[in-house]
């Protein structure tokens, strides 16, 4: 059933990209592991997947090494809110933390990188939707909030992420991509050349709303249900 999800998650990253003027290879898929078993993940990696994902640190505590253990190739992220205090135990177990929406979680990734020498690779979160109950910092900050994270020598950006308002209107869910991909032009004027910015990942779009955000420009779509679900 996961093979067969796969396949239609990639026809449906195939038809977006035809509408959208783009190419499917340029798309990375996530598969969202919350509440998976370690068996699905391990089908879905088989499969093809080769990044996936956890919203907690404990749960990706638990799963990442041993899925890494038998995977080395695939990349572990993080994507939900991450308390300062848990920032230490996130860049042990993941290579890249999307959910990054402040300067104070950036400055304390820093720190704990620092004491390994490594650096760490985040997408810094914006909300876009404009909903209080979203995470993400405001995008009329960007360009203040990356270039201070930007002096920081551990840290490295990668690219910026979003959530889509829970509707069903599709007006306000496509303006929540373009604004970030706007928010993403803005960065890439000002910040052209810089060595600790690159904000090449568009991680934008989740099951129900993948299609719309390659669209408007996603690079890295967030699956669960899409790759997980069985019928």
């Amino acid at each position: 059933m996961i093979k067969e999800n796969i396949r239609t998650v990639l026809a449906g990253i195939e038809t977006a990209c035809r509408k959208g003027g783009r190419v499917a290879k340029d798309i990375t898929v996530v598969g969202v592991t919350k509440n998976v078993p370690l068996k699905m993940i391990q089908e879905a990696i088989d499969a093809g997947i080769g990044h996936i994902a956890e919203n907690r640190v404990q749960e990706a505590q638990m799963k990442f090494p041993l899925l890494l253990k038998q995977n080395p190739h695939i990349k572990a992220h993080l994507i939900g809110h991450l308390q300062t205090n848990k920032a230490k135990d996130a860049i042990q177990v993941s290579s890249l933390i999307q959910s990054v929406d402040s300067l104070k979680l950036a400055q304390e990734i820093e720190k704990q990188a620092a004491k390994t020498g490594g650096t760490v690779e985040i997408l810094v979160q914006f909300n876009t939707a404009r909903e209080e109950q979203k995470f993400g910092a405001a995008p009329q900050e960007a360009c203040v909030l990356i270039e201070s994270i930007s002096g920081l020598r551990h840290v490295r950006v990668k690219g910026l992420m979003c959530m889509a308002p829970y509707t069903e209107d599709e007006g306000k869910i496509r303006k929540t991509f373009s604004d970030l991909r706007a928010v993403k032009e803005e960065i890439q004027s000002r910040f052209a050349g810089h060595p600790g910015v690159d904000v090449g990942i568009l991680s934008m779009g989740m099951t129900s709303d993948y299609q719309i955000a390659i669209e408007e420009g996603s690079t890295m779509v967030r699956l669960g249900r899409a790759i997980f679900k069985e019928d």
